[in-house]
């Protein structure tokens, strides 16, 4: 099965916030990138999308038939949504960055949560898929923990994978 793993374009964020589930604004103009990512696409696919505005916003462009699934959804950064990362207490943070794959965030959630949620959305969702190709709006760390299962490559190295604001990723699953 054809799949495209799209990630959403730039927020209006700042550089250093921490905005995993929070729902926030695109950076506009962002329709000639929007096209961009369109034409490299299929007509025929079918759309799911991560229920998130900066998503959702492009899925809509991208399909008039849009399915928004909420295991799309980046990590759940808890505590520390809308906070700078340099805000977040040393305390809190130190133990995630040494084990961001097990320990959750505060009032949040671990990579391997997300994992396990994006995981359930492959194997449940896209079994009754039918043959036309599939498009996955949605974010880094979800697109990250797709390319880890579908590479076997253990999910303490996902940050190898390079996922740029408005990529397009083509696999085979």
């Amino acid at each position: 099965m054809e799949v495209y793993l799209v990630r959403h374009t730039e927020t209006v964020c700042e550089k250093g916030i921490c905005y995993g589930q929070s729902d926030v604004q695109i950076l506009e103009p962002y329709l000639e990138l929007f096209e961009s990512i369109k034409q490299q696409i299929p007509e025929d696919a079918m759309v799911y999308s991560s229920p998130l505005f900066r998503c959702t916003t492009l899925a809509n462009y991208l399909s008039n038939q849009i399915i928004k699934d909420s295991r799309l959804l980046e990590m759940n950064f808890g505590d520390w949504e809308l906070k700078s990362w340099d805000a977040i207490p040393a305390d809190d943070f130190a133990p995630w960055m040494n084990d961001f794959v097990n320990v959750a965030v505060p009032n949040g959630e671990s990579f391997v949560q997300l994992y396990h949620r994006v995981n359930d959305f492959l194997e449940n969702e896209l079994k009754t898929a039918s043959e036309r190709p599939i498009v996955i709006v949605a974010h880094a760390g979800v697109i990250r923990s797709i390319l880890c299962k579908v590479s076997n490559v253990p999910l303490k190295d996902a940050f190898n994978n390079k996922v740029d604001f408005g990529s397009v990723i083509k696999i085979n699953i």
